[in-house]
């Protein structure tokens, strides 16, 4: 299974002022596209693995060859994050459904939910992640380092930030909390609702 770039479902510049259109172009056509580049060449290396799914080797990271391993978790954690981070940014989505009761009813309220995920954001030192994930059927705010995927501890991601600084540094340059700010008005909560039903519906 040879790995190509996605399309974006929208144009670079649809997410302006929040996130500008070069960062997204660079984000997407050179950051993304080296996970996919780099990690097409790690499982040229290994054909007997080649044609299973990227989630499934990510979910048993024990499995995969050690020579290849660590491009595995870094290249296919970033092609797969990546890939779902793009589905989770739009523009004027209101914040609704399913998945805002729950999120209610874990965190207290929307509020205190982006309070705490923003603090998680900040929080991480160096490159990586943070999500809303389900795990067992719990609602969790959750980081990761570099592209480590929540995959590899199975838990269903919902939601997720990319809070590399390739991620906002032409706009926003060193301040993270202005970026994450700006996030917040182009998280796609449909999507997020989608992706809700969907996990509740695969949990029974």
């Amino acid at each position: 299974m040879k790995y190509t770039l996605p399309k974006l479902p929208y144009a670079f510049d649809s997410l302006e002022p929040f996130i500008d259109a070069k960062t997204m172009e660079i984000h997407h056509t050179k950051h993304h596209q080296a996970y996919v580049d780099k990690l097409n060449d790690a499982l040229s290396k290994h054909p007997e693995i080649a044609d299973k799914p990227i989630e499934e080797l990510l979910k048993n990271t024990a499995d995969v060859p050690e020579d290849i391993r660590t491009a595995i978790k870094n290249h296919g954690g970033g092609h797969v994050n990546h890939s779902f981070f793009w589905k989770l940014l739009k523009k004027e989505q209101e914040a609704k459904g399913k998945i805002i009761s729950a999120i209610e009813k874990e965190f207290g309220s929307l509020d205190k939910f982006k309070e705490q995920f923003t603090a998680s954001a900040l929080g991480r030192f160096g490159s990586g992640w943070v999500w809303l994930v389900l795990n067992r059927r719990k609602l969790e705010i959750y980081s990761t380092g570099n592209q480590d995927s929540p995959l590899m501890e199975n838990k269903i991601p919902l939601l997720g930030l990319d809070i590399w600084e390739h991620s906002y540094y032409l706009k926003h340059m060193w301040n993270r909390k202005a970026y994450v700010e700006d996030w917040w008005n182009v998280v796609n909560w449909k999507k997020v609702e989608e992706l809700y039903e969907s996990a509740i519906k695969n949990k029974k």
